[in-house]
């Protein structure tokens, strides 16, 4: 169970216990129970309250980076008739995903980061929990889905189109945010037990790793099935990834002149980025047990991969990818040709 004796969250817990309030249908008081509770108290950065207006700025300014540059690769992918590819199709889908992710926890951050009482609801933080699991899920199983397409294109790029066309990558994509809910929440939504007080969040954000240090009873097997669901969205898209970029690699040094292994490079260089990005941070938070738990390092990573690396994503997709620095020069010139005339 998490405690915190901090000067900040004892000031707080007496402000604030006017607000964990549990109440029964007379509006009597009652005893304490997990599906009563209003709200908890989210501490976030408050241990640097002095660098809270600073981290608002930079945060809210990453947020803003992060919608325009994934609205933007989804607009571009789908306007662009060159950009009409397997792997912007999937792209879209990982731009989709980053902007879910990012705006279920970037909003309430901010809004805590400048606020006296630093609370979420219990509805809000449930519902954090389930999307981060979902779109965490489904990010790992995506990833691996355009390391197979690059796999295909490098290794078969005759029959790349044949094999990967529209009917099959829409398959795809519906079985992967089908598999992603079932492995994640499903198994979050079975598995969950009744959560105690103090209802105090050393985070900022509600995600599963977090709530395990808030269950009332023994979690050796809330720990085990995080492990089991963090084998099979992390570890199995894992190993499929290193696999399509073994072939990936040896069809590459086949290729007898220097341009065409540049080129084949060129199309992998930017999902092998994301991938190694996104997935050491992931396997280091869900993929260890709760004794490992510390605050202000999990703080640091889940601002990572939670925050940062969807703002990331289309950056470096667009400056790591000669097609779409074409397709943004297109779409510019239009735009300029246009004004001019």
């Amino acid at each position: 169970m998490l405690y915190c004796h901090s000067p900040q969250l004892n000031a707080w817990w007496n402000i604030s216990a006017l607000h964990v309030q549990w109440k029964d249908s007379t509006g009597h008081d009652k005893a304490r129970n997990e599906t009563d509770v209003l709200e908890f108290i989210l501490m976030g950065f408050s241990a640097h309250s002095s660098l809270e207006p600073l981290l608002f700025v930079i945060f809210t300014f990453i947020y803003m980076a992060t919608l325009f540059g994934n609205f933007g690769i989804i607009a571009l992918a789908t306007a662009d008739p060159h950009l009409q590819t397997p792997m912007y199709f999937f792209l879209r889908h990982l731009a989709f995903l980053n902007l879910c992710y990012t705006t279920a926890v970037v909003p309430k951050m901010l809004s805590n980061l400048i606020s006296v009482k630093k609370t979420i609801s219990y509805l809000l933080c449930m519902a954090q929990s389930y999307i981060s699991a979902f779109m965490g899920a489904a990010e790992c199983i995506i990833l691996a889905v355009m390391a197979l397409d690059r796999y295909v294109a490098v290794c078969h790029p005759l029959r790349y189109t044949v094999i990967m066309n529209r009917h099959v990558c829409v398959r795809i994509a519906a079985a992967s945010w089908t598999l992603s809910f079932l492995v994640s929440v499903v198994p979050l939504k079975l598995s969950l037990p009744p959560l105690c007080g103090p209802y105090v969040i050393n985070h900022i954000f509600c995600e599963v790793p977090v709530l395990l240090h808030m269950i009332c009873s023994d979690t050796s097997l809330n720990e085990l099935l995080m492990l089991l669901s963090g084998i099979s969205t992390l570890m199995l898209p894992f190993i499929l990834i290193l696999v399509s970029y073994g072939h990936i690699i040896g069809a590459v040094i086949r290729i007898r002149t220097a341009g065409g292994r540049r080129k084949a490079f060129s199309t992998c260089s930017s999902h092998l980025t994301v991938v190694t990005i996104y997935y050491g941070t992931g396997m280091f938070m869900y993929m260890r047990p709760k004794s490992s738990y510390s605050p202000e390092t999990d703080k640091f990573i889940s601002v990572f991969y939670a925050v940062i690396n969807p703002m990331l994503n289309p950056i470096i997709y667009s400056f790591r990818n000669n097609e779409v620095k074409e397709s943004l020069m297109r779409a510019f010139g239009r735009n300029t040709l246009g004004k001019a005339l």
